[in-house]
C-alpha cells in the first residue's frame, strides 16, 4: 500500500461550501471552534471549568458497566481510570449502528478520532486524550442501517423495527452464511468471518454487536465505547430537556443561526423542531405539543405538563435526543474538546452555537472527517494510460468526458478557429453599428447571438457523433469513473471495510491510521 495524493477538500468541487468555508475561518462566530493548537488550549481550559468530578464519576461508572461484558486492552483500562482525573478529555466520533459497520467511512472517523489523541498528548504532554465513540442506539430508522455492500454482493438483516435500534435482538443471521461464502478463501477471510459471527450472534441486541465488533477492531488503540441509551447519564440533562418541553429552547435559540445559515448557503442540514425530543417505548416517537397537552406522534398516549414532568423526573431514560439535541446530550455527559464528524454532520453541529451558549456547555472544536480512497494499481495504471489525473474524478466527470472525446479533433479546432473569427467581426460591426441608429445597433447584437447559438449546436452535435464514433473509448471512460466511484458515489460511502481487510487484516487499519492527516480535512488515495 502506497499513498499517492492528499488532496485538500477546499479543491473538490463536490465538498459543500458552508464546510469549505468554516474551515477557512469564513463563517463569524465559529474562528475558535477550528482546528488549531491555540484553539484546543483554549478548550482544555473553558472544558476543565465546566465538567465537575462528579459528571467523571458517572461517566465512568456508565462506561465500566456497558464495557463489563467486552475484554479491554490494557489501554482501554487506562484511559478508563484516566477518565477519573481532571486532566484527562474526550475526542468523540458518532455513528449509526450500521450492519458490520455499514461504509468503511465507519472505520476513518474512529481512527482519526484516535490519531487526534495521539496529537494532542504530543501537544499537551501533560493532560490526556480518550477517543470515545458514541453509538447512536437510540436512532429509530432500521432500513438505514440494516445493510452493507461489498465489491461483489449485498448484505441485508430483516429484524422487526421501529423503536431504538441498538434494542433490536438478532434473529435473522442468513447474512453471515452469505458472507462466509464470499471471504472463505480471502487471506484474512477467517478472521473476518469469526469477528461477523461473534458480533452478530442470535439473541444479541444490535447495541452488543457493534460494541463486541468496534471493541475487536480497536481495543488496542485505546478507545472507548458509550451508549447514550443510559438512566445514568440522561439523569444529567433532565433540566435541559425540561427547558425544551416547556420553553422550546433550541428552536427558538438556534432560530437566528439557522436563517443566517439558510440566507447564505441555501439550506440547513437539519430543521429544529418546536421540540427536539422523542419519547421511547416500544417504539420511538415524535414529543408534540398541541397547546394545551404534549403527546406523542402516531400514539394513543398524551399527557398534561404535570404528568410529563413527572415521567422525566422518573424515568428520564424514556426521552430520546433527535440529531440535533443529541449534540448537546453528548457535550453535557463528556468532558469532550472536539467532534469529528462529516460534512452533514459538520453542518447540523453549526446550527447549534448559539444554544450551546444559551445552556452555559462549551461548543467544541469541529472536525471534518478525513476520507480516504483506495485504488487497485490496475486501475492508477488505466487512468494513467488515458492521460487523466485522480482529480479529474473528483471534478464534473461528465466534462472532463466531453473534452476527452473531441480532445484533438481537426473539426472542432476548425469550428472554434471560425468561432474566434465571427467574434472578432462582430466585435467590429457592433463598435460601428452604435454609431448609428439604435435599432440597428441591437439588429447587429442579436444576429450575433443567433450565430453563436448555430456554433453552439454544431459543437454539441459534433460530441455527439464523436461520442457514437468512439463508443469504446467512451465506455472505458465511464467504466473508469465506476471503478473510482462504485455505485457513481464516493467508494467510502459504497464498500465495507472487510473489502480491503480481507487482503490485508489490521495492517490496513494501521495504514489507514498512519495516513491520516489530523490538522487538515483531506482525501487521501492509496494505491493497492
Amino acid at each position: 500500500m502506497k499513498t499517492i495524493n492528499k488532496i485538500s477538500f477546499q479543491d473538490i468541487q463536490s465538498i459543500p461550501q458552508l464546510v469549505k468555508d468554516f474551515l477557512n475561518q469564513k463563517i463569524e462566530g465559529f474562528e475558535e471552534n477550528t482546528f488549531s493548537i491555540d484553539h484546543f488550549r483554549n478548550q482544555i481550559h473553558v472544558k476543565q471549568d465546566a465538567f465537575s468530578s462528579e459528571q467523571r464519576i458517572i461517566l465512568c461508572n456508565a462506561l465500566e458497566n456497558q464495557l463489563s461484558d467486552v475484554v479491554l486492552s490494557s489501554k482501554q483500562k487506562e484511559h478508563l481510570e484516566s477518565l477519573k482525573q481532571p486532566n484527562t478529555f474526550t475526542i468523540t466520533t458518532g455513528h449509526q449502528l450500521n450492519l458490520f459497520s455499514g461504509p468503511a467511512f465507519f472505520v476513518y472517523k474512529i481512527l482519526q478520532t484516535i490519531k487526534t489523541c495521539t496529537y494532542l498528548k504530543e501537544n499537551f504532554p501533560d493532560f490526556n486524550f480518550v477517543p470515545v465513540y458514541w453509538m447512536a442506539s437510540e436512532d429509530h430508522d432500521f432500513a438505514e442501517i440494516n445493510h452493507f455492500k461489498t465489491e461483489s454482493n449485498y448484505y441485508e438483516t430483516n429484524e422487526k423495527s421501529g423503536g431504538a435500534v441498538g434494542r433490536i435482538h438478532i434473529h435473522d443471521t442468513h447474512f453471515i452464511s452469505e458472507f462466509e461464502k464470499e471471504f472463505k478463501d480471502s487471506i484474512f477471510g477467517t478472521e473476518l468471518i469469526l469477528m461477523l459471527k461473534e458480533s452478530y450472534k442470535a439473541g444479541n441486541t444490535l447495541t452488543e454487536a457493534i460494541r463486541i465488533l468496534v471493541n475487536r477492531l480497536f481495543s488496542e488503540f485505546g478507545l472507548l465505547i458509550l451508549d447514550g441509551d443510559s438512566r445514568e447519564l440522561k439523569k444529567q440533562v433532565k433540566g435541559i430537556f425540561k427547558d425544551e418541553l416547556l420553553n422550546f429552547s433550541l428552536n427558538k435559540i438556534s432560530k437566528e443561526k439557522v436563517d443566517f445559515l439558510t440566507e447564505k448557503y441555501g439550506k440547513v442540514q437539519v430543521n429544529p423542531r418546536e421540540i427536539n425530543l422523542f419519547y421511547l417505548s416500544e417504539t420511538r416517537d415524535r414529543i408534540d405539543f398541541d397547546g394545551n397537552n404534549y403527546f406523542i406522534v402516531d400514539k394513543n398516549i398524551s399527557f398534561t405538563e404535570e404528568e410529563i414532568l413527572n415521567e422525566l423526573e422518573n424515568a428520564p431514560e424514556k426521552f430520546s435526543p433527535n440529531a440535533l439535541m443529541r449534540p448537546v446530550y453528548q457535550e453535557c455527559v463528556l468532558p469532550n474538546l472536539a467532534y469529528i464528524g462529516g460534512n452533514a454532520e459538520i453542518m447540523y453541529w453549526l446550527e447549534l452555537k448559539d444554544y450551546f451558549k444559551k445552556i452555559n456547555i462549551p461548543f467544541p472544536v469541529l472536525i471534518p472527517r478525513n476520507s480516504m480512497l483506495f485504488l487497485k494499481e490496475k486501475t492508477l495504471g488505466k487512468i494513467q494510460k488515458l492521460n487523466l489525473r485522480i482529480e479529474d474524478f473528483f471534478e464534473n466527470f461528465t466534462t472532463i468526458i466531453n473534452h476527452k472525446i473531441v480532445e484533438d479533433n481537426s473539426i472542432l479546432k476548425l469550428l472554434d478557429e471560425k468561432e474566434s473569427l465571427l467574434m472578432n467581426n462582430f466585435s467590429e460591426l457592433k463598435a460601428v453599428a452604435e454609431t448609428t441608429e439604435k435599432s440597428f445597433g441591437n439588429m447587429v447584437k442579436a444576429e450575433e447571438v443567433r450565430q453563436l447559438k448555430s456554433f453552439a449546436r454544431m459543437k454539441k452535435r459534433l460530441l455527439h457523433a464523436e461520442k457514437i464514433k468512439q463508443s469504446e473509448l467512451l465506455e472505458r471512460l465511464e467504466n473508469l469513473f465506476l471503478d473510482v466511484h462504485p455505485s457513481k458515489n464516493w467508494q467510502e460511502r459504497v464498500y465495507n471495510f472487510s473489502v480491503f481487510f480481507a487482503d490485508f487484516g489490521y495492517s490496513w487499519l494501521e495504514t489507514c491510521l498512519e495516513e491520516m492527516v489530523v490538522q487538515e480535512s483531506k482525501l487521501i488515495i492509496v494505491a493497492i
